[in-house]
């Protein structure tokens, strides 16, 4: 039975890696309104299939698959003075867990889910709770 366009197009695509998940997370950055993006300009974004032991300890997750991602660092609130943080903040994103989840939900894009995890972390660089942006978020 010959293959169908479909099937054949899927036939010999690998999964995202490490490398493109960071090109795709620097597209959504890219893409952040200005003042945004400004404000955020001095986040360094790492990519990694899942967090390390420490990381998971230290915010209260035994598995991996369940953070997709994270902010570390000083939020821009709670910074003495206008000058910067003493080390650079930094938003990580798990592909493990985004890839899961995409293809657990079938009704995003990858793109789109990268770039909402990593707002969700940005939004925390600029002192957002988690409750706080599922409030934005809701208001959408």
């Amino acid at each position: 039975m010959p293959q169908t366009t479909a099937s054949a197009e899927w036939t010999d695509r690998l999964a995202p890696s490490l490398d493109d998940f960071a090109a795709l997370a620097r597209a959504a950055f890219d893409a952040l309104p200005e003042p945004f993006r400004s404000a955020a300009g001095e986040v360094v974004l790492r990519i990694d299939d899942f967090a390390d032991e420490e990381t998971l300890a230290s915010v209260g997750v035994e598995d991996p698959f369940e953070l997709t991602g994270l902010y570390h660092g000083v939020d821009i609130g709670r910074r003495e003075g206008l000058g910067p943080a003493v080390e650079p903040s930094r938003v990580f994103l798990y592909r493990r867990h985004i890839l899961d989840e995409w293809c657990e939900r079938g009704d995003i894009g990858l793109s789109d889910l990268i770039a909402h995890v990593l707002i969700h972390e940005i939004g925390h660089h600029f002192g957002l709770s988690d409750d706080d942006i599922h409030a934005i978020e809701d208001d959408d």
